[in-house]
C-alpha cells in the first residue's frame, strides 16, 4: 500500500469504532481468540518473552495482560545518577529538541503547538515556553509501560478527546499536527527543575490508556476536555516509577521548561530506546 492511500484510509475508516472493536478483542478471555491473537502477535513482532515475569505468552488471561506484561526485576535498570533524566519507555525516538516559538517539531514539514498539545490552556503552555521536548514511540514488540523520566509530584491531569490516527513515521510525515489531534492524556508534574509534562498519546486500535493513580482513563466517555486536580492526594512518583501504560500502545511526549535540562547527544530521531537508560541531564 502506498503512503497516499494509507493516509486516505486513515481519514475514511471509523477510527473510534475500529479501536473499540480492538479493545473488545484485546480484553476477551476466550481462550481460542486470545491464544490465537497472542500467538500471531508474538510471531509477527518477534516478541522476546525471556525478560517477562511470566514467560509463557499463553498463560495471560487476555491479550491486554500479555501486552502490558511486567518484566523480571532488573530487566530495565534505572540510571541512578542524581542529575539524570531517563527514557520513559522501550521503543525509539521520534523527535527531540527545543520548543521553538511555542512549536514542537513532528517531522519534516510538520509541527504543532505546545498550546494545542496541552489542551488549549495558555497559562500551562507558557510554562514550557522555549523549553525542550522528546517524543518516544513505543515499539509493539517491547515492554509497554511508561515510567517517570524524572521524579515529581502530580499536579493535574488533562483528558483530551480527539481523533485516532495511526502513529508511525508515515503518519508523522503526512498528518498535520498528529500528536495534537489524537486522543491523549496530559499529566503535569512539579519537579525540582520546574514543570514536567508526560503526554500519553492514543492511536488507532489503541484499546486504552491507563495511569497508576486512576486506572483506565481512555477511551474517554466525554468528548470535552477535562482537567482534574490532585493536590489532596499527594501523589509523588520517583524517577523510574511506572506512571501509565498503553493497551496496544502508542507514543509518549515529554516536555520540560526552558533551560532546565538537556538531552544526551547520543539521542536523535530514530535512536532505539530502553526504559530507564540515561536520556538527558538536568542543568
Amino acid at each position: 500500500m502506498n503512503d497516499k492511500l494509507f493516509i486516505r484510509l486513515q481519514h475514511l475508516v471509523p477510527q473510534h469504532g475500529l479501536s473499540r472493536a480492538a479493545g473488545w478483542l484485546a480484553s476477551t478471555e476466550n481462550s481460542f481468540l486470545k491464544n490465537n491473537f497472542i500467538s500471531w502477535f508474538v510471531k509477527r513482532y518477534n516478541v522476546d518473552m525471556s525478560l517477562a515475569q511470566e514467560e509463557n505468552p499463553l498463560a495471560y488471561a487476555c491479550f491486554n495482560d500479555f501486552f502490558t506484561r511486567a518484566l523480571k526485576p532488573g530487566a530495565r535498570p534505572i540510571n541512578s545518577d542524581a542529575d539524570s533524566i531517563v527514557c520513559p519507555a522501550d521503543g525509539a525516538i521520534s523527535q527531540l529538541g527545543p520548543i521553538k516559538d511555542g512549536r514542537i517539531f513532528q517531522a519534516k514539514g510538520q509541527d504543532y503547538t505546545t498550546l494545542e498539545l496541552l489542551g488549549g490552556d495558555e497559562a500551562l503552555a507558557a510554562e514550557f515556553t522555549d523549553g525542550t521536548f522528546a517524543t518516544v514511540y513505543l515499539s509493539p514488540r517491547d515492554y509497554h509501560r511508561v515510567h517517570m523520566p524524572y521524579g515529581g509530584k502530580l499536579r493535574s491531569m488533562v483528558s483530551i478527546p480527539g481523533e485516532l490516527f495511526s502513529v508511525n513515521t508515515v503518519t508523522a510525515k503526512n498528518v498535520p499536527r498528529l500528536f495534537a489531534r489524537n486522543e491523549r492524556a496530559v499529566a503535569i508534574f512539579d519537579t525540582d527543575i520546574g514543570p514536567m509534562a508526560v503526554v500519553l498519546v492514543g492511536a488507532m486500535i489503541v484499546a486504552g490508556i491507563e495511569t497508576v493513580w486512576d486506572g483506565q482513563i481512555a477511551p474517554f466517555a466525554s468528548r470535552d476536555i477535562a482537567t482534574s486536580l490532585y493536590p489532596y492526594q499527594n501523589i509523588t512518583l520517583n524517577k523510574g516509577d511506572e506512571m501509565g501504560r498503553f493497551k496496544l500502545g502508542s507514543t509518549a511526549v515529554i516536555l520540560f521548561a526552558n533551560n532546565k535540562m538537556q538531552w544526551d547527544t547520543n539521542f536523535v530521531a530514530g535512536t532505539p530506546t530502553k526504559m530507564g537508560e540515561l536520556m538527558g541531564r538536568k542543568i
